[in-house]
């Protein structure tokens, strides 16, 4: 008689193991290979730690604190994942492009999809509160051929470092929010405020723990853009100020060199600004999301 399979006993060296039997082996449902991947390395970081029972609580604790801080407003999970650098990862692995072409970049937690379509020359700094910057740009494609009608989408902080998402009492809604599109010949232009720098938002479990560890909570001046068009891969990045001194320390990790722009004062002393960009997009591979 054959005898079965040895029986394993829960213990440091076996615990992963116990899991990952039990879960099923298909070729055709990646789900358990992740589940099964995921514990292995949670337990060795357990083995590593080796954590009391009240540490383990305590990151229970943690973990139901950002769950209690997300709503519609506010994603504290996306916010961790941010700040952990897995976002940019994430965009790193899946987003890889040709030299020439606009980088991607992590889209933040402050993004909201429902922003109001404007004419090219909009303003959309609804407050009138800062400095005004005149932008305008290009989308065009690798060969250097304008991109009409593609959309763009651009959100920012305003002058204080707030996203109108974060001071709904304080700003109009959808200050400093917009979308357009380009003309015939790829162009695009519009009016908003110089953007300032920011601390990461500090106040949820979060921004508090990293504080804590003393981890850097502060980001660059930047504007936020998604670009969409037809055929050509979707892109999500950034567009940073040169001028500001945080550059180099990024909370989440999005600063790249081609995205780094300088802000020209329209005449000496002016107080308004204008900033030029182009955007370059790649055609989208067969059956890919756009």
């Amino acid at each position: 008689m054959t005898p079965g399979p040895t029986a394993l006993h829960f213990s440091e060296a076996t615990s992963h193991d116990m899991f990952a039997q039990r879960l099923p082996h298909s070729k055709d449902d990646s789900l358990p290979q992740i589940l099964a991947a995921a514990v292995t390395h949670l337990h060795a970081l357990i083995r590593e730690l080796r954590p009391t029972q009240a540490d383990w609580r305590k990151a229970i604790e943690f973990l139901t604190d950002v769950g209690h801080a997300s709503d519609e407003r506010r994603q504290e999970w996306v916010l961790l994942s941010d700040l952990l650098g897995v976002s940019a990862l994430v965009e790193e692995i899946n987003s890889r492009r040709p030299k020439a072409a606009t980088p991607n970049t992590v889209r933040g937690p402050f993004f909201r999809a429902d922003v109001p379509q404007l004419a090219l020359g909009s303003n959309i700094s609804l407050d009138g509160i800062g400095e005004t910057v005149d932008v305008s740009g290009r989308v065009q494609d690798l060969d250097g051929d304008p991109i009409a009608n593609a959309e763009i989408i651009t959100w920012q902080a305003n002058a204080q470092g707030f996203y109108e998402n974060q001071q709904p009492d304080l700003q109009p809604e959808f200050n400093l929010r917009g979308s357009f599109r380009t003309n015939t010949d790829g162009h695009f232009h519009y009016r908003t405020i110089k953007p300032c720098g920011y601390g990461v938002p500090d106040d949820g479990p979060v921004g508090k723990l990293l504080r804590q560890a003393g981890y850097p909570l502060r980001r660059p001046a930047h504007l936020h853009f998604i670009i969409k068009a037809p055929g050509f891969e979707t892109i999500t990045t950034h567009i940073y100020d040169s001028s500001d001194p945080h550059l180099a320390e990024d909370a989440i990790f999005s600063v790249k060199p081609d995205l780094v722009r300088s802000f020209e004062r329209q005449g000496e002393g002016a107080t308004t600004w204008r900033l030029d960009v182009a955007f370059v997009m790649v055609r989208a591979r067969q059956g890919a999301d756009t």
